[in-house]
């Protein structure tokens, strides 16, 4: 297979399949640690007017669907690009990033949380997922 259209469709299976592990853990996240009494989950306006009731506990599974979810999407991109791994890797893991700057502006979350999730679930997880996929080979 051509290399740029194998790369290009490493990028593509990376931010589907890592969109699919994120999703999927906010989704069953509420069912494993319920949210606070008196919060609407369903919508984003029903979030941003109960954030003050979530504790840390509250912020575990969007910490680890962002963690996961840059991890599988960067190592699914590494595994299958046919040349430069760990920089398709790392922009999965970009991509993921601005995706959570993003949003940190439309969702407020506790400053703790923003700086952990920001600084521990993008960047860091890409890189890792990089060199286990270029160590698989």
């Amino acid at each position: 297979m051509n290399p740029i259209i194998r790369n290009t469709l490493a990028v593509l299976a990376g931010l589907i399949i890592g969109g699919i592990v994120n999703m999927g853990l906010i989704m069953i996240s509420s069912s494993v640690i319920p949210p606070p009494n008196g919060a609407d989950v369903t919508t984003t306006e029903g979030l941003k007017a109960s954030m003050h009731l979530f504790e840390p506990r509250h912020f575990l599974f969007p910490f680890l669907a962002h963690a996961l979810g840059t991890f599988t999407g960067a190592f699914v991109a590494a595994l299958l690009a046919a040349s430069h791994k760990m920089k398709f890797a790392l922009a999965i893991a970009g991509f993921n990033l601005l995706g959570g700057i993003a949003s940190v502006f439309m969702l407020p979350s506790p400053v703790w949380f923003t700086v952990i999730d920001l600084v521990g679930a993008y960047l860091p997880m890409g890189y890792l997922a990089g060199k286990l996929a270029i160590g698989k080979r």
